[in-house]
């Protein structure tokens, strides 16, 4: 499978999977998880015919582990934009976690912190290079410092997705360090 289908396929599964299941009758369950076959008989109908090798090589290749497959079902690892209930049990973070964004939403960030837009909840980065590379499809990356030890002693609830991306609903002002802050 050369790199450019690969791509189209892996966005494809990102668009369906995580914000537009309906687009092509997909009906994820609580979880998120659709039946495999289903999922490649409605890309076919809906113009994007992809085997089920072609799909466990997206899997299997994916350098942020987008997906997860779970015996005759997948779903999306996290960033969903609908209703699902991913079963994460609570988990303790390292003492700093990482966000990546560009200079234009600083402003927001520091009067409202960071917050989930569309997504159920904000993406943390356990180390800084992953967290540029977040940042870096934007634009120029800007990295903050998530003071996550202190927000789980205050009583803020982490998860952790199968993927390594540590999810809270927000992160308040006073837990970041921005450019500029100490």
């Amino acid at each position: 499978m050369d790199e450019r289908r690969t791509v189209t396929v892996s966005k494809y599964l990102s668009k369906h999977l995580r914000h537009q299941p309906e687009r092509i009758g997909l009906v994820p369950d609580a979880a998120g998880w659709v039946e495999i076959d289903v999922l490649i008989a409605a890309a076919g109908a809906h113009g994007l015919p992809f085997t089920r090798e072609e799909l466990d090589h997206v899997v299997a290749v994916n350098d942020k582990r987008r997906f997860a497959i779970e015996g005759t079902r997948i779903r999306a690892s996290q960033g969903h934009s609908i209703e699902v209930t991913l079963g994460l049990p609570p988990a303790t973070p390292p003492p700093h976690l990482f966000h990546g964004t560009v200079a234009r939403h600083l402003d927001a960030i520091r009067a409202e912190g960071l917050r989930p837009m569309s997504r159920h909840d904000v993406h943390l980065s356990a180390d800084r290079e992953t967290a540029t590379r977040v940042g870096a499809r934007r634009g120029r990356p800007v990295v903050l410092s998530v003071d996550a030890a202190a927000m789980h002693r205050d009583g803020h609830v982490f998860h952790v997705s199968a993927n390594g991306v540590w999810l809270t609903r927000a992160v308040p002002p006073r837990y970041l360090r921005l450019p500029g802050n100490r």
